[in-house]
């Protein structure tokens, strides 16, 4: 345990850290990245995400060198890049996206780098189509952690990226994601159009599983808007396109995990927040399945769990459902869990 000033000290300590009059420790720094959701470079006050050294009218030999070495990317390297974000993808599940923030800003920073470089477009394809993955995985990241206008600013990048490598699942699966932005700002009619949009822009291009997800999440987001049969009719959907199986992972969208236990989670969570009584049957089967290693998602199941509860008068229960709930998000950081568990204890 991290032991720290008193209160009355750590008064003192902001206002000289807002005023430059003192450095923020590596103790305490370690502390605000958390809470804050920043990044080292942010809390410090440095620079962030600036564009690269210009290139003066003798610089050409830079220039050249630095286009030399995009080119060089071979398709391992990419594969590496994917290998990585993968492996944030799995640390973000089990233990939080609080700790991966610096990782993952070094991580987009590389990658935009060797796109930025790179001329030819079988070049500039692969590194954008890694790019698009990585980008919106820090979106949700920087979303959870409550750094809301980076988590804006990382999907416009993953959407920019999935269409220059002219991958319109990743596209839509970054558009989808963007609306529970929209959602959460208190625009859930915009959120509406947005994920319908994202629908469009995949196409017939998009993967049973995927389609699968899309319709979950429009029916998550209807139910937000006050839009019940809508909701109930996307619910449907996303059942009928699901696969069959015990599989959970998409092989052509490798940020998707779907499978019947999942969305009879995402089903209780929507008829939850539309006032339906199945929602609390929906949501003990989805308990049954889940995996444990998904922390975040057992966070948001129990919360799920507490607010059928609360729909139905049965505060007990929905109180027992929080505080697991509010265990679980601590465990991950999440400052979105968070919050929406204070707003669920406040009805009890």
């Amino acid at each position: 345990m991290l032991t720290v000033a008193s209160t009355a000290s750590l008064h003192v300590y902001v206002s000289e850290w807002e005023n430059g009059r003192r450095s923020i420790s590596e103790r305490y720094a370690k502390i605000l990245r958390a809470l804050l959701g920043v990044t080292d470079d942010e809390l410090q006050g440095r620079t962030v995400g600036a564009a690269a050294p210009s290139v003066e009218a003798n610089g050409y030999d830079e220039l050249v060198s630095r286009i030399d070495a995009a080119r060089s990317v071979s398709l391992t390297m990419v594969n590496t890049f994917m290998d990585q974000t993968e492996l944030f993808r799995t640390m973000d599940r089990q233990m939080g996206a609080a700790s991966l923030i610096d990782q993952m800003t070094g991580h987009l920073s590389t990658l935009e780098e060797a796109l930025t470089f790179a001329v030819l477009p079988d070049t500039r394809r692969p590194v954008a189509r890694a790019l698009a993955g990585a980008a919106t995985l820090a979106a949700w990241q920087a979303l959870d952690a409550g750094a809301i206008e980076r988590a804006w600013r990382h999907y416009e990048l993953g959407k920019h990226a999935a269409k220059e490598a002219d991958e319109p699942m990743y596209l839509a699966h970054a558009m989808a994601e963007q609306a529970y932005v929209l959602c959460d700002a208190g625009r859930p009619e915009t959120a509406v159009e947005l994920i319908r949009n994202a629908q469009r822009a995949g196409g017939t291009a998009m993967s049973p599983r995927l389609t699968a997800w899309l319709y979950a999440a429009e029916a998550e987001i209807c139910a937000k808007a006050g839009l019940p049969d809508d909701c109930r009719h996307a619910l449907d959907r996303a059942m009928r396109h699901l696969p069959q199986g015990d599989d959970a992972r998409d092989p052509d969208m490798l940020s998707i995990f779907l499978n019947r236990g999942h969305l009879a989670r995402w089903r209780g969570n929507a008829l939850a927040l539309i006032g339906d009584d199945e929602a609390v049957r929906s949501l003990y089967e989805a308990l049954d399945t889940v995996d444990p290693t998904f922390i975040r998602a057992s966070a948001g199941l129990r919360a799920d769990l507490a607010q059928a509860h609360l729909a139905r008068g049965e505060y007990d229960q929905a109180h027992d459902q929080l505080r697991q709930a509010r265990l679980l998000a601590n465990r991950t950081g999440s400052v979105r869990q968070r919050r929406r568990i204070e707003q669920l204890t406040q009805r009890l």
